[in-house]
């Protein structure tokens, strides 16, 4: 269907058209890309051929170091460049396939690109007067919700007995809180082993040293875009107009740290030290072929957080690691999407509903995905559940948490009929902690 030639394995069919921001070597400006099979086209380069009756007016977002602008233009700018992107790329269509010159431009291989955050997480703002050098100062905005019901039930049974796995409110309300968005990474940034207080003796006081409890989270994350305005709830019939894309994302957690600070705020210093996301987003129009029905939702949400229209995803999931001297990676969770409980659109709709305003480029993220069964939980806290049995990587390599030197990769597709819809690869590798 495109005049590039993509292997039906590739993530980057032309079903798919996810965005980035890369840079080479040859030009370090960091410049808005989409992905098709191994290669980028550069939007930057070929601006003046979105004509469409929006982007007419603003082909300068393309210009632009970040995807906020693109993101902030909404529900049909974002439409109408996919659909332009679709016919320069299609294999009928001349504008770039016969153009030489236009092409050799357009067109970087992805192996000599270094990718980047896709957007700064949350919209920039103009500032004068004492910090005018500085231009701008960036609000910054990630929020985690709590989403999957088997993820929930599990950590609710260890700590809390099978009779109250799941709180009160956790049927009734898409849970969330809010992180810290400075500390969010690309694929491929190493992420040092945290340090702080842990209590592993309940009869001991506290004391002070790096995690041994470090844990991943697997999970997936959406941009807004959009927006709205303070006070100005976004109704859930309107919710999809605001979720540009969505990422693959890897929510590191110290449990030791985060088992002993909670009460009575919620998680802090176990999980502000690093979350990874993938650099691809995936547009929801990619994603609609690969919808499913929702969840069956008992006790019935409040009318706010009810919508018939199916928004529950097909995405496969995998969870590889490979320790520091192991040859090969292996596999230790297979989950999907699909399991999830509350949708993106009762997330956003309650994120919103008491007047909270987001903004384009926010980060709004799932939590830990897990499914029914062992094989598909999300976390080495569920998969050795709570360090009581190992989790075998084979040539003798066994984990419950994390050790300094494993290397985690998340991955993410949707299977189509000879091409996929896929996310790239989500990695982070463990660095000792620092000394103090």
């Amino acid at each position: 269907m495109s005049f590039i030639k993509v292997d039906e394995t590739s993530d980057f069919s032309f079903h798919n058209l996810p965005y980035g921001i890369f840079s080479t070597p040859d030009d370090p400006k960091h410049r808005i890309g989409v992905a098709i099979g191994d290669q980028i086209l550069d939007l930057s380069v070929i601006k003046s051929l979105f004509r469409g009756p929006v982007l007419s007016k603003h082909q300068d977002v393309f210009d632009q170091p970040t995807l906020n602008a693109c993101m902030a233009l909404g529900y049909e700018a974002w439409r109408e460049a996919r659909r332009t992107l679709q016919v320069l790329l299609s294999a009928n269509e001349s504008t770039l396939r016969d153009d030489v010159s236009l092409r050799s431009r357009a067109f970087v291989h992805q192996s000599t690109a270094t990718m980047h955050l896709p957007a700064d997480i949350g919209e920039p703002l103009p500032i004068s007067g004492l910090f005018s050098l500085c231009r701008l100062i960036y609000n910054r905005d990630y929020t985690d919700f709590y989403s999957s019901r088997d993820h929930a039930t599990n950590v609710g049974i260890m700590f809390r007995g099978k009779e109250n796995a799941l709180m009160p409110n956790w049927l009734r309300l898409p849970v969330g809180y809010h992180g810290r968005a400075s500390s969010i990474v690309v694929s491929g940034t190493k992420i040092h082993r945290p340090s702080g207080q842990m209590r592993p003796d309940p009869m001991k006081p506290p004391v002070f040293g790096p995690s041994k409890q470090l844990d991943i989270e697997l999970e997936m994350a959406f941009f807004v875009g959009g927006g709205n305005k303070i006070g100005e709830p976004i109704p859930i019939n309107k919710a999809h107009e605001h979720i540009f894309g969505m990422v693959l994302m890897n929510d590191w957690s110290a449990r030791d740290i985060q088992a002993w600070e909670y009460v009575p705020l919620g998680p802090f210093l176990g999980k502000n030290f690093g979350t990874t996301i993938s650099p691809w987003v995936v547009p929801m129009e990619a994603l609609l072929p690969f919808v499913e029905p929702n969840p069956i939702q008992d006790p019935v949400p409040l009318p706010y957080l009810q919508h018939n229209d199916a928004y529950t995803f097909n995405i496969h999931l995998l969870v590889s690691l490979k320790g520091q001297g192991i040859a090969e990676a292996s596999t230790i969770c297979k989950s999907n999407f699909k399991y999830m409980y509350w949708t993106m659109k009762q997330q956003l709709a309650h994120h919103t509903v008491n007047g909270c305003n987001v903004r384009p480029g926010d980060l709004l993220a799932s939590g830990t995905i897990s499914g029914p069964d062992p094989e598909s939980f999300g976390s080495m806290l569920e998969l050795s559940w709570r360090g009581s049995k190992s989790i075998d990587l084979g040539q003798g390599e066994t984990r419950t948490f994390l050790e300094d030197g494993d290397e985690v990769t998340i991955t993410g597709y949707c299977q189509g009929d000879g091409y996929r819809v896929g996310f790239g690869s989500c990695i982070g590798t463990i660095l000792p902690a620092l000394q103090h």
